[in-house]
């Protein structure tokens, strides 16, 4: 480890501290619907897609309208996709000629964009043509970022309201954040990126004579404006088959620190804004401040991991840390603290392969997503996941005084409870679950290119970040063929909405509580005693569940590591 690396880790998150309030006082205008500097361009935008959509933006929702409007959404972009993904080849916007994706790999890709995962199984240059990139995924990058962060505001409502039976509008919440906060800010992004050097063409190949007199036809696209958004809306499909390790998606260093800052910056805001709808700022700091510990910690295991490198290699007298599957120009400081990023926002874009880590840096990705998308998370989806959380964590807090449970007002009682269980304990039994039946198949014995405990976490990994919506990869695992496609589409789905549906119910049923005023026997949610409590209950809750899978994957590979001992 170098004093460089820690200063950029530290500086990374001292610029994301400085721009949590100003982001969230954005979105909290977005949250109650506001009037913004930007309603006098895109108002009458805003206003048209009412009328020709036919809705009333004003007319509040049931949680289980919200719900069933947000899931019809949701299952008409996902058959749109499905479709232009496999009439591709008779379809404009391709000057490859590329033909239609099969049935497998555009059913999982479908889902895998509709659910803001962005799990690629092909290679993006040689599968996907222009169009496609750009009306059938890269639509999904602006409405799964904006139904996650609408899915928020209605969690955020229920908290805030006291005895009402809505919880706001889908149509406005998803309309509102994707004209005045995505929108403008892909288009600053897009612009700082082609200033950077990345492509943005409609040309699909361009013919070179390489230094060597050789002929080469690099293959070029709409890259900027997907690489914008991938990031903001913590989605990660890459355009080209190594994401942001390429050179055309990320060229130096500075486009490397603004593409991790935007993948946080949304979901620092976030914490803020529930503060100021609870009307206590307080509870977002101390929100974000159990966030950060999670992250700061992961990050600090994971550059150790790889700065200290193999010791198989050093017995061979190759000294150093761990280089291999990353990039020259961005080193081990920035590569270790990219992937963190991306699993701990369930973003998924890489700048290094996370197959090529040493066992113990790879395991760090791997829990991130394993913890339920609550370091950070993604857009939306991070703060609501680590709310539900929250909620058992002050149903512990409530045990052990011996009193009904609160949280920011409102009493935490059994149906509550019983959600948050619902929704948190999706993700180990399809993970686990998933990855027995794959581990114990011919057809899933079949996708792994390495032998032993790596061969298990490439399995292990790939379905916990296909339920985890994050989308990233060990890229030793051979997912394009039928079982994979299949059954990581199932888990993305489940992944997604088994999980929203339980939140919307308990947005419902909070906003219909009367506010419960703080008193002695309060348990306090703003201190540092909280900031413990949730950080000890994501790690029991969230962690302790996967210990045996990380056990006879990541763990036993280190131990084999530090033996000698190859597959």
């Amino acid at each position: 480890m170098t004093i460089q690396g820690w200063i950029l880790i530290l500086g990374f998150t001292a610029i994301l501290l400085a721009l949590t309030k100003p982001t969230g006082a954005w979105l909290f205008a977005l949250y109650e619907g506001r009037r913004t500097a930007l309603h006098g361009v895109l108002g009458p935008v805003e206003r048209g897609f009412y009328r020709l959509a036919g809705i009333d933006p004003a007319a509040e929702q049931s949680w289980r309208r919200y719900a069933v409007h947000m899931l019809i959404f949701n299952a008409v972009l996902m058959s749109f996709t499905y479709a232009v993904l496999r009439l591709q080849g008779v379809l404009p916007g391709n000057p490859q000629g590329l033909a239609g994706v099969g049935e497998p790999l555009a059913f999982n890709t479908a889902i895998s964009f509709t659910a803001n995962t962005n799990w690629q199984s092909y290679g993006g240059e040689s599968t996907m043509s222009n169009l496609s990139q750009m009306l059938g995924l890269t639509i999904h990058n602006f409405l799964s970022a904006a139904t996650g962060i609408a899915l928020a505001f209605a969690l955020f409502r229920g908290f805030a309201r006291r005895s009402m039976a809505t919880i706001g509008n889908f149509w406005a919440d998803c309309t509102r954040v994707t004209l005045y906060l995505l929108l403008p800010l892909c288009v600053a992004l897009t612009l700082f990126y082609i200033a950077s050097g990345v492509p943005q063409t409609l040309s699909g190949v361009v013919e070179v004579n390489t230094l060597e007199g050789a002929r080469q036809s690099i293959l070029l696209g709409p890259v900027a404006s997907q690489e914008a958004i991938k990031m903001l809306g913590t989605n990660g499909g890459g355009f080209f088959n190594a994401n942001s390790a390429h050179p055309f998606e990320n060229p130096n260093a500075l486009t490397n620190l603004v593409q991790m800052l935007s993948i946080f910056v949304i979901g620092f805001g976030l914490t803020w804004t529930f503060g100021r709808a609870v009307g206590n700022t307080r509870q977002g700091w101390a929100i974000l401040s159990a966030m950060v510990i999670l992250f700061l910690t992961g990050t600090t295991i994971a550059y150790w991991q790889e700065a200290a490198g193999n010791p198989v290699l050093h017995n061979l007298g190759v000294a150093g840390g761990n280089m291999e599957g990353k990039e020259v120009r961005f080193g081990i400081a920035a590569s270790a603290l990219f992937s963190v990023v991306t699993t701990a926002a369930s973003c998924g874009a890489v700048n290094a392969m996370h197959d090529s880590f040493t066992a113990l840096g790879g395991m760090i990705p791997l829990l991130n997503m394993q913890l339920g998308e609550v370091v950070i998370g993604g857009v939306g989806a991070g703060i609501y996941g680590f709310l539900l959380f929250a909620i058992l964590a002050v149903f512990v807090a409530g045990l052990m005084v011996g009193r009904t449970p609160e949280y920011v007002g409102k009493k935490i009682e059994a149906r509550e409870v019983k959600l948050a269980v619902l929704a948190i304990a999706i993700l180990p039994l399809v993970i686990l679950g998933f990855t027995a039946l794959s581990s114990a198949t011919e057809a899933g014995l079949a996708g792994p290119l390495n032998k032993g405990p790596h061969g298990f976490s490439e399995i292990l990994y790939a379905f916990t970040s296909g339920v985890a919506n994050n989308g990233s990869a060990f890229a030793g695992l051979t997912a394009n063929t039928p079982w994979y496609n299949g059954l990581l589409g199932v888990a993305m789905w489940l992944g997604r909405f088994f999980v929203i549906v339980p939140m919307l119910a308990i947005a419902g049923s909070l906003a219909a509580k009367k506010y419960t005023p703080a008193s002695a026997g309060s348990f306090p949610t703003t201190g540092g005693l909280w900031v413990g409590l949730l950080v000890g209950i994501i790690l029991i809750l969230g962690g302790l569940t996967f210990l045996p899978g990380i056990a006879l994957g990541p763990i036993a590979d280190h131990l084999a590591m530090i033996g000698g001992q190859t597959f």
